[in-house]
């Protein structure tokens, strides 16, 4: 969305960042609110707006459109779109923006309906979603397989077609789950078809994605309710489990 902007976005949102960072952020009053709704509902493809405040860059906007944040000026007369960086601390404002706005209830997650497997003492804990025919997921499954300490719960989603649906059928109905998923995954080797009556959760599954707003896979889920939505290294995920684990036992 909007990758027009992005080059604009940066050279504006780091540069300006100075002595005014320290300013607070506070929502915006109902009618600027109202007033800037109206004006962005005409930018085709944008969802709508839910929300606004301002930033610590003066007259600048932060507007929040679904999972996602964009930035504005005061009128709503153009958008910018990127990362807002604190060049002093070298913090990621947007993206702390982002973790706060999509946090989840990470114990309320439903994990009767995941394929579970842990390495070591599996004390640290993430979620995925995966499709079973999604390559970026199979990549990620790889990445994870080195990381230590931890119990995987992973909720298969059925968006990349039929096929789709049936191995999730096959793999969640047959005897055990998680070495047919982890087989399909790694190494290739196709689940087996199951026989007999087996209710998958796979639609709730896919109901649980939406509500999530999960917009594809591979997306993970860290014990803070934090996410990351896309594949990653393994020493990514360390570090994101690592902090999770900080704030979770802080």
């Amino acid at each position: 969305m909007f990758s027009k902007f992005r080059g604009l976005a940066m050279a504006c949102l780091v540069l300006t960042m100075g002595p005014v960072a320290q300013a607070q952020s506070g929502e915006l009053p109902i009618g600027q609110l109202t007033a800037l709704k109206l004006k962005l509902s005409r930018v085709p493809d944008l969802p709508p707006v839910e929300s606004a405040r301002t930033t610590p860059i003066p007259g600048l906007i932060e507007v929040k459109v679904g999972n996602q944040v964009i930035y504005t000026d005061a009128e709503g007369d153009y958008i910018v779109e990127g990362q807002m960086m604190e060049v002093k601390s070298k913090r990621n404002l947007t993206e702390e923006r982002l973790d706060e706005i999509n946090k989840v209830d990470f114990a309320s997650l439903p994990f009767k309906d995941a394929i579970v497997w842990k390495s070591g003492s599996g004390k640290r804990r993430l979620v995925v979603f995966a499709d079973p025919n999604c390559g970026y997921c199979k990549h990620l499954e790889k990445e994870i397989q080195q990381v230590k300490d931890v119990t995987v719960y992973t909720f298969m989603i059925p968006i990349l077609g039929d096929d789709s649906k049936v191995k999730l059928d096959n793999i969640w109905c047959v005897k055990d789950r998680t070495q047919a998923w982890r087989d399909w995954m790694l190494t290739g080797a196709p689940p087996a078809k199951a026989f007999g009556m087996c209710a998958s959760p796979g639609q709730r599954n896919l109901a649980l994605s939406q509500k999530l707003r999960v917009q594809g896979t591979p997306s993970m889920f860290f014990e803070d309710g934090s996410r990351l939505a896309q594949a990653a290294g393994a020493a990514a995920i360390e570090q994101r489990l690592a902090r999770a684990s900080a704030k979770v036992g802080g």
